[in-house]
């Protein structure tokens, strides 16, 4: 049997790494926890206590101490590249979190010392992971749909949704033109990252649109303020092709000799009724079909966790010269997209993007 892949944190004590150490934990045989990095020392010894790994108060202290195969990076966009820096001239792989940086300007310089030195980076986009992600991509890539020229994404905000739109797309670096605006209601407070609603009031809602056209390639952005969270707003996608669409979980095709076929993408889990063979997801089924088959049951994880620890097994591979899931020049042409597109609702104007250089690396 394999040992598992250890792996530090940086910044162990956010909401964001408490997602890599339950995982950790779900996953013994999988990964293992190499040490974090927690500079208030009360706040470490207060994670040594819940989750029994050792804390530290540097960089330096935790590499004098530990051997990790690579390191997750649970920082602040702004205080990312200082560290991306300092792990990439010790050789270390990195697993950072999006965006990897908070502007344009620090893009451009994550290029300059990182891309264009070769470092050793992929980023924890982890929506193209999700389930329900990875069962319609199986049936883009089927070729049922035939080519794909219209996405909507009505999931999360800007650079999240970007990369679904890119990936749903194939669109890679292309120039995209984008049309946007933000429409203002009332809805009533819903949860939000502090828990549940403690009183019954309607507040201001704010939802964007916008159009990125790619040139014979339509995405459309569809979110509002904490729709990810809300009791009474649902997520949407639909995925468009010359022979048919998969609407949320419905796919529609018309085949080449003109029959109707449908079907659902329908989940299938396991600890249901008389089932006692735990409580997990074993995959997603489109017809008699598995189009989705989840690699970390019986794991009781949960979507976004199996999201995540797919970002962590890929980042295991790679740390040891397997392939790249998703590197910086990918990271930023989403991050820089998601700014064009506030940028678009803020200006009222059609925004165009330019290429950038992170484009030439690949």
């Amino acid at each position: 049997m394999a040992k598992p892949a250890t792996f530090s944190i940086i910044g162990g004590s956010g909401f964001r790494a408490q997602y890599f150490l339950r995982i950790a934990q779900a996953l013994p045989e999988q990964f293992r926890i190499s040490g974090m990095v927690v500079r208030d020392e009360s706040k470490g010894r207060a994670m040594e206590d819940q989750w029994h790994v050792a804390t530290y108060r540097s960089l330096e202290q935790l590499l004098a101490n530990e051997q990790p195969d690579f390191v997750v990076l649970s920082v602040s966009s702004s205080a990312a590249f200082d560290y991306m820096v300092q792990l990439s001239e010790r050789g270390i792989p990195v697993l950072a979190e999006t965006p990897p940086a908070p502007n344009l300007e620090g893009l451009l310089q994550v290029y300059d010392k990182l891309i264009r030195q070769g470092a050793r980076i992929q980023v924890a986009e982890q929506y193209q992971f999700h389930p329900i992600q990875e069962a319609r991509s199986t049936i883009i890539q089927s070729g049922q749909l035939g080519s794909v020229n219209q996405v909507t994404v009505s999931i999360s905000q800007f650079y999240h949704a970007v990369s679904l739109i890119r990936k749903m797309l194939g669109v890679q670096y292309e120039q995209v033109k984008i049309k946007a605006m933000r429409f203002e209601s009332n809805w009533v407070a819903g949860p939000n990252r502090s828990g549940p609603p403690t009183e019954d009031k309607l507040v201001k809602s704010e939802r964007d649109l916008a159009w990125l056209d790619f040139g014979g390639k339509l995405g459309i952005y569809d979110f509002t303020k904490d729709q990810h969270r809300s009791w009474t707003r649902s997520n949407h996608m639909s995925i468009r092709g010359e022979r048919g669409e998969i609407f949320d979980n419905r796919i529609s095709i018309q085949d080449p000799s003109c029959t109707q076929i449908q079907s659902e993408l329908k989940r299938i889990n396991k600890g249901e009724y008389e089932n006692a063979e735990g409580y997990f997801l074993k995959g997603i089924m489109a017809g008699e079909r598995w189009v989705y088959e989840n690699p970390f049951m019986p794991a009781r994880l949960y979507d976004d966790e199996i999201a995540i620890a797919a970002c962590l097994s890929k980042m295991a591979a790679y740390a040891t010269g397997g392939p790249g899931f998703y590197g910086l020049p990918e990271a930023s042409q989403d991050h820089y997209i998601g700014m064009l597109i506030e940028q678009a609702i803020v200006s009222g104007e059609t925004v165009v993007s330019v290429r950038q250089p992170w484009a030439e690396s690949n």
